[in-house]
């Protein structure tokens, strides 16, 4: 869809390609944030393209699934602070408690929280354009299989 606007693509594109080219920030705290702010958006394609991406970094299915919750025993202390990180950007980007930023600082450069955080505002840019222009064929949500995941209530469910 971003061909449309080919300006939109090739800097969207490149930007991303330079980012995860630094790895600057760890990999796995890139895409557990996707995940997780994926799942928040309910934007079933992102979560199906970037679940498998997560599981190469050592993370079970069972994890994975029970995101956001952070409390499954795959996750350390910065894993779960990642993921508070990222919900609380996308759900009170207004009201983030310097005491959060004060935790991020102990694992993460002042660069790092930048990047962390335009990728994670990225993510939601992502799920809002997926969703509206509907790419998805239903084949993403299909690959979740039955699970369905309840942004209201933070917690997933076999329908």
């Amino acid at each position: 869809m971003l061909a449309h606007v080919p300006s939109a693509l090739n800097h969207l594109c490149q930007m991303l390609m330079e980012l995860k080219a630094r790895r600057a920030v760890p990999w796995r705290y890139i895409e557990l944030s996707i995940v997780v702010v994926s799942k928040l958006n309910a934007c079933a394609y992102c979560v199906a393209s970037h679940s498998p991406v997560l599981a190469t970094e050592n993370l079970s299915a069972a994890a994975i699934a029970q995101l956001p919750n952070g409390d499954h025993p795959d996750f350390d202390d910065v894993d779960r602070l990642v993921i508070e990180y990222a919900t609380l950007v996308t759900q009170s980007s207004g009201r983030i408690p310097e005491r959060v930023f004060e935790r991020l600082r102990l694992h993460f450069s002042e660069a790092q929280i930048v990047e962390l955080t335009l990728r994670i505002a990225l993510t939601g840019f992502f799920n809002r354009f997926n969703d509206a222009l509907s790419i998805d064929d239903g084949v993403a949500a299909a690959a979740l299989g039955e699970l369905s995941f309840h942004p209201a209530t933070m917690e997933t469910s076999h329908d």
